[in-house]
């Protein structure tokens, strides 16, 4: 082939390379399989192989291969990188806001831009003549470290900018980090390889990018997130102007940046992100509020190393440190033992923990945690909270290991651990621990629905063996209830009238409420539908349950172990025989919604949230809480939020709730 048309070839397949990593990158929406990718690559690499003189900087095969580095390199930039000062309250926020007007003598309301502030490592990228020559950290604000082979392994960063009115210089800024999904299974490799784990995503990001060997980097799930720009020759009106400009440069941008016109509208903003903190796919620690004017900017200039026209706003920290006094086990309702931390208290997320799993023995022994051990633990909204590490270095010598007794602590019983589990069980099924959180159970919201049945109550129930089985719940009566601390006679009425009410329920409900291992509320609804009656399921083989939808193997196992024991059937015929009513579920009205994914989203005002899902998966299809590619539709309420922006992002086709229940008759 001449070098002409190797050229030409070389670089179509390099554009078709940089399209499709900013489509699956950056805009999350790819147009071709991994595997078509991987052709094309292997196609670019072959011919730049056959003609070395053809490569260039950007091209797609210079992200990874350069040799490994002896140390970092220096780097001074013209236009410090400033920290931000902190806010952590509505009322220090109102006083920056009162500063900002002040300085700028007005007392009009300031527009505001505001964004998430994600929780990674601040980097800066050089472009000149549109090509990246320059990628270095933070440091200390003037003086970084330069890594820039490890920020062209970084397939959402371009190697070159696209776009219209591209600066002869640009210096792009932004912060680079990992996802949380990528993270855990980043983890489970450092685990398997034998290799350290990281206590967050972003420890996990900051030693990805300060690796000599940018092979290592390449491995690691990076992405960058850019806010602002730097030297350029472009004058831009704003910061909203400066976002626009780098997501048509190439760059991946925030989408949920929103400009606002009120404090009460950025607390609005605050309020809502704090709320949808666990549904976004990356850790975020606060919001950063922005005068959006750039010529407002200027006027308020900067004190120290912090500008006055912005602010982090902080959220309350998932993540703190603290020490473990005892490590003791609680048994659940299927027998499991499970090993928890009793913590110096400490609040987290604005919370005060005193408690946190350590999930099990292999767990404890994988983390080596210890009796005395200061640890780091973590909590994301109600999560229980968990150990995530511990600080070996604080270590006295004290410190005791810790085994699961090979006794039942609450009825003394022996306690096994199957081959293939990672769990140990109290082996007997009368242990009063379990009695309790089957009780519980069953009478909880989800399941039988019983108003009242508290944990206290069925404490007092079970201690004094008026309940022994769920079956001895429907023989209570005035008497046994008013006998009990704290329980008047009107308090006990209404718990039988609540008892006999939970009587007409459906047929999911009570699968749900029966406790079988492995089986949710989702899978008590899938049995419903197929099986016309709980007797129905006496009989069930492993083999017909596998070959419904959503029910594997390991479930299908522990329905038909539950169903052939003689003593649950005994169970569901008494309950039956005490007046248990057992309506079917509803079958599918139509398959016309069969393959399609819907996503509910804000405030709906003419449907129940719950209603609305029932409504799609009747007519065959499924309801998602969460927004991706493969979504159908989302239906879009009243300050509707990230979700929404996600949709637009994809090009997923948003419904209004009018236009859901249009669709629906």
């Amino acid at each position: 082939m001449s070098n002409p048309s190797a050229k030409k070839q070389i670089e179509n397949l390099r554009q078709q390379l940089n399209d499709h990593n900013h489509r699956y990158y950056v805009l999350d929406d790819p147009e071709i399989s991994d595997a078509q990718y991987d052709v094309l690559y292997r196609e670019l690499l072959d011919l730049e192989e056959k003609h070395p003189e053809l490569v260039t900087p950007d091209s797609p095969s210079q992200r990874v291969g350069a040799a490994p580095l002896e140390s970092f390199n220096k780097v001074t930039r013209k236009e410090p990188m400033l920290s931000l000062s902190n806010l952590f309250s509505e009322e220090e926020f109102l006083e920056f806001d009162k500063r900002v007007k002040k300085v700028l003598e007005t007392e009009e309301e300031i527009e505001y831009i505001v964004e998430p502030k994600y929780d990674g490592l601040a980097v800066e990228l050089i472009y000149e003549k549109g090509l990246l020559v320059t990628g270095a950290t933070r440091g200390d604000g003037t003086v970084g470290e330069e890594i820039t082979q490890n920020i062209k392994t970084i397939k959402s960063i371009p190697l070159k900018l696209t776009g219209k009115n591209i600066p002869k210089t640009l210096s792009v800024r932004g912060e680079v980090l990992i996802g949380i999904k990528d993270f855990k299974k980043l983890n489970l490799d450092q685990e398997k390889n034998e290799e350290t784990v990281f206590a967050n995503p972003r420890n996990a990001a900051a030693g990805s990018l300060r690796q000599l060997n940018s092979q290592i980097t390449a491995k690691r799930p990076l992405t960058m997130y850019c806010y602002s720009i730097a030297e350029n020759e472009i004058s831009f009106p704003s910061q909203e102007s400066i976002l626009k400009a780098l997501k048509g440069w190439g760059f991946r941008v925030t989408p949920l940046a929103q400009v606002f016109h009120s404090t009460k509208e950025v607390l609005a903003y605050y309020d809502k992100i704090k709320e949808e903190r666990d549904q976004l796919p990356y850790e975020i620690d606060g919001v950063v509020i922005k005068v959006n004017s750039l010529s407002q900017q200027k006027n308020l200039g900067t004190i120290t190393k912090s500008p006055r026209w912005a602010a982090a706003f902080k959220l309350p920290s998932q993540q703190e440190v603290t020490q473990i006094e005892e490590i003791f086990v609680q048994v659940g309702r299927t027998g499991a033992i499970t090993p928890v931390a009793a913590l110096k208290p400490v609040r987290v997320g604005g919370v005060e923990v005193r408690r946190a799993t350590l999930h099990n023995q292999d767990e404890i022994d994988r983390k080596d945690v210890r009796i005395g051990d200061t640890v780091v633990i973590h909590r994301a909204g109600d999560v229980i909270p968990e150990v995530v590490k511990v600080i070996a270095t604080k270590r006295t010598g004290k410190e005791k290991k810790f085994t699961i007794p090979t006794t039942c602590p609450v009825c003394s019983a022996h306690v096994e651990r199957d081959e293939d589990e990672s769990i140990h069980r109290c082996t007997n099924f009368s242990c009063i621990a379990q009695l309790k959180s089957r009780i519980e159970h069953f009478a909880s919201k989800g399941a039988m629905d019983i108003d009242g049945m508290g944990d206290k109550l069925v404490e007092q129930l079970v201690t004094q063996k008026k309940v022994e089985e769920p079956s001895d719940l429907y023989t209570l009566d005035l008497e046994i209830l008013s006998s009990l601390e704290r329980m008047a006679e009107k308090s006990a009425q209404n718990i039988l009238e609540a008892l006999e009410k939970s009587k007409k329920t459906t047929l999911g409900r009570f699968i749900f409420a029966l406790g079988i291992r492995h089986v949710g509320v989702q899978a008590s609804k899938i049995l419903a539908k197929q099986f016309d009656s709980i007797q129905a399921l006496y009989d069930v083989d492993e083999e017909a349950l596998i070959e419904i939808n959503e029910i594997g193997p390991e479930m299908a196992r522990s329905i038909t172990d539950f169903f052939k024991e003689p003593k649950n059937q005994n169970q569901i015929n008494k309950l039956i025989e005490l007046g248990l009513q057992l309506k079917k579920e509803e079958k599918k009205v139509s398959d016309e919604f069969a393959g399609k994914t819907f996503v509910f989203t804000g405030t709906l005002t003419k449907l129940d949230r719950n209603e609305a899902k029932k409504m799609v998966e009747d007519r065959g299809g499924k309801a998602s809480s969460s927004v991706s590619k493969k979504t159908s539709f989302v239906v879009a309420g009243e300050s509707a939020g990230s979700k929404l922006t996600k949709a637009q992002e994809l090009g997923v086709e948003v419904l209004t709730e009018d236009g859901f229940l249009e669709m629906v008759q």
